[in-house]
């Protein structure tokens, strides 16, 4: 899929609010710098001390909770110190040692097979671009911003349920497929906050704006989120919130 380019004088860009690009930009910074400034400690949940342990967890993540993934790999990573020992596992063992984690013949494939294409094509090292992470079988766009931001310090669009969730409620983007999301969004930050807005933006929809009861009564991006009137709805015909105007002076 081709990511389109947009600049402050596209004239076919149009938001789901009917902002210009430029205005919408500038909204999606205020809201990055307000979540930022709301959560300074927050790190990325899963824990794991190289890069392939990253992966591991990131691959056991979907659909399922960190707390589990993190209760599943605290046994798994005292048992398997390097990728060979991944790519060496038979798979029916690791299906059973991953079957609380959820979907595991998948899980146990993806684990399994991208070990084995490490070994093979990286000579054990977990590669640390995009497109090498996304050659790796079992590994998709998300896993592989999720290594790039968290395992090599770089900028990545991570976009997860959470993601997905409250760029539609801020009016940020009217679409619902993840790459045509984290294209979106690439363009409307500056690439140094990548990281940050997605680990942000997960923490705010787990931590206030949680998607059967959003607390919008004490959201730090309120005055930037059109959902905020109808509490977490996405209203996207709905004007921003505007600030009452004091009394003029006489």
């Amino acid at each position: 899929m081709a990511r389109k380019t947009w600049t402050s004088d596209s004239k076919d860009f149009r938001s789901p609010l009917g902002e210009d690009y430029r205005t919408l930009r500038a909204r999606t910074l205020k809201i990055c710098r307000a979540l930022v400034k709301a959560y300074p400690d927050a790190r990325i949940p899963l824990v794991f001390s190289t890069p392939h342990e990253l992966l591991v967890a990131t691959i056991l993540s979907a659909q399922c909770t960190d707390l589990r993934v993190n209760e599943v790999t605290a046994v798994l990573f005292r048992k398997y110190k390097s990728v060979a020992d991944w790519a060496a596992a038979p798979l029916g063992t690791l299906e059973k040692e991953v079957h609380s984690a959820g979907f595991f013949r998948n899980k146990a494939k993806a684990i399994n097979e991208s070990a084995e294409d490490i070994l093979e094509r990286f000579g054990g090292k977990v590669p640390s671009t995009l497109e090498e992470l996304t050659s790796l079988r079992g590994i998709g766009r998300k896993s592989a911003n999720v290594l790039i931001a968290h395992a090599f310090d770089g900028q990545g669009i991570i976009v997860d349920t959470h993601f997905i969730r409250l760029s539609r409620q801020m009016g940020l983007t009217g679409e619902l497929d993840p790459v045509k999301i984290e294209f979106a969004l690439m363009e409307l930050l500056p690439k140094r906050h990548w990281s940050s807005f997605s680990l942000m933006r997960t923490w705010h929809g787990r931590v206030t704006c949680a998607a059967k009861k959003p607390e919008c009564e004490r959201c730090v991006v309120a005055a930037s989120c059109p959902a905020a009137a109808s509490q977490g709805d996405i209203t996207w015909a709905a004007k921003l919130p505007q600030k009452k105007k004091g009394p003029r002076s006489r």
